[in-house]
């Protein structure tokens, strides 16, 4: 074993304490966001070109990976963590950042916002879903350019629904 990977012992074979000023800060897990340390998800360059407004000669030709936690306010970030883009530098509101918000989008390929999904009835929550379902049977949907995420919309569209379901329930 090398000595770069074992403890500080004295001559005693005695654990030494370091001092806490040259403890070396822990790496950053792989893929993990450097604003929040939550792991990102991968995400494709042409998504967060066609998603940020920053000029696109600030996008390097490095994997990019996608923040999904609501309170951090990074959005997009390089693998080696030296890049990162918040919400004020992407073209649309993000779902996963401000789920809770009424315009933003929920399916950005066709429209339709958390707003309109939450207070819409049933039927009209169907509609929707069937809507998003034949855009993609279409071939009409750019989910990998136009969703923040890089992918289908779906799962949130359902995830909404399903809290507006629970939210109706909890008032019955």
């Amino acid at each position: 074993m090398s000595s770069c990977c074992s403890l500080p012992v004295d001559e005693k074979g005695f654990l030494i304490e370091i001092p806490e000023e040259n403890a070396q800060i822990p790496l950053r897990a792989k893929n993990a966001c450097p604003t929040c340390r939550q792991k990102g998800k991968p995400v494709d360059t042409a998504t967060v070109k066609s998603m940020l407004s920053v000029s696109l000669n600030q996008i390097k030709d490095v994997p990019y990976f996608f923040c999904q936690n609501r309170d951090c306010p990074t959005v997009y970030f390089s693998n080696d963590g030296l890049q990162t883009f918040g919400r004020d530098e992407v073209r649309e509101r993000v779902y996963q950042k401000e789920p809770d918000m009424d315009d933003t989008f929920v399916c950005y390929c066709f429209r339709h916002t958390v707003g309109e999904v939450r207070t819409a009835s049933s039927e009209s929550q169907a509609a929707i879903l069937d809507d998003i379902n034949a855009g993609i049977k279409a071939g009409q949907c750019a989910c990998d350019l136009r969703n923040p995420q890089g992918s289908c919309c779906l799962g949130n569209v359902r995830g909404v629904i399903k809290q507006a379901e629970k939210l109706v329930v909890a008032t019955v």
